[in-house]
């Protein structure tokens, strides 16, 4: 009984337990993005403010300004709610950093290409997930040349921040003896990004190879890259 009292009081000395909720998403979107998760496990109530459509509304609006007056935009990739639109634009900003240019859509690319290698048991084929990226480029006003360059940058992001597991081992695996199909450009895929996929494996995966993998992977290596860096070889 005494514990129940006490909590009783906890609660009713809480400040912040007598604000209302428009002022408590006010206060959250002023404190630093690294802290929203912790903050979102202090109580029920502050967790379902971060999972309702206002407070990531609300911190859209006060961080990115320009992004209330951007239009929907063709193509196969969505936009999505406020809180997907907010995480696009931290990416694009803090991710990509685009010589300081912060594009919706190059965040939209990143998390479909992401959830695509990551989420999916089998994803699709690498070409076909780099076509749509190129498709959704153009769509949206860019040159080959760009939707070209924007989709490396984005295969080379997305790579360096794959989870290591043995997901991302079986994916670069795939991604690496996939067949060579010839596609034109700018559908072709990019040689620095088939070059990390081999990097990654051979370098933050080298221990999970058996030696048939490993003979494998360094002959289809070796038919795409001469010469090929020394700390590829020797298993």
């Amino acid at each position: 009984m005494n514990d129940g009292k006490s909590n009783q009081l906890d609660s009713a000395d809480d400040p912040f337990g007598k604000l209302p909720e428009h002022l408590l998403i006010e206060i959250f979107i002023r404190i630093p993005v690294s802290g929203w998760a912790q903050i979102s496990c202090v109580k029920k109530q502050w967790a379902n403010l971060f999972r309702g459509e206002c407070l990531w509304q609300t911190a859209l609006i006060r961080t990115y300004p320009s992004a209330s007056h951007a239009k929907r935009w063709p193509g196969p990739i969505p936009r999505g709610l406020s809180k997907r639109r907010y995480i696009a634009l931290y990416i694009s900003k803090h991710i990509l950093a685009l010589d300081g240019e912060i594009d919706e859509i190059v965040g939209h690319t990143y998390l479909f290409l992401k959830e695509q290698l990551e989420i999916s048991i089998l994803p699709p084929p690498s070409g076909i997930l780099h076509g749509t990226i190129i498709d959704q480029f153009i769509a949206c006003g860019k040159s080959r040349d760009k939707a070209h360059e924007l989709a490396s940058q984005i295969w080379l992001a997305v790579l360096d921040n794959l989870e290591e597991n043995e997901h991302t081992f079986l994916l670069l695996k795939r991604l690496a003896l996939e067949g060579d199909v010839f596609l034109p450009y700018p559908y072709s895929r990019s040689y620095k990004v088939q070059w990390k996929v081999y990097e990654k494996l051979f370098t933050d995966f080298r221990d999970c190879f058996d030696r048939v993998d490993y003979h494998d992977l360094l002959a289809s290596a070796k038919s795409k890259f001469q010469p090929i860096p020394s700390s590829w070889l020797g298993y």
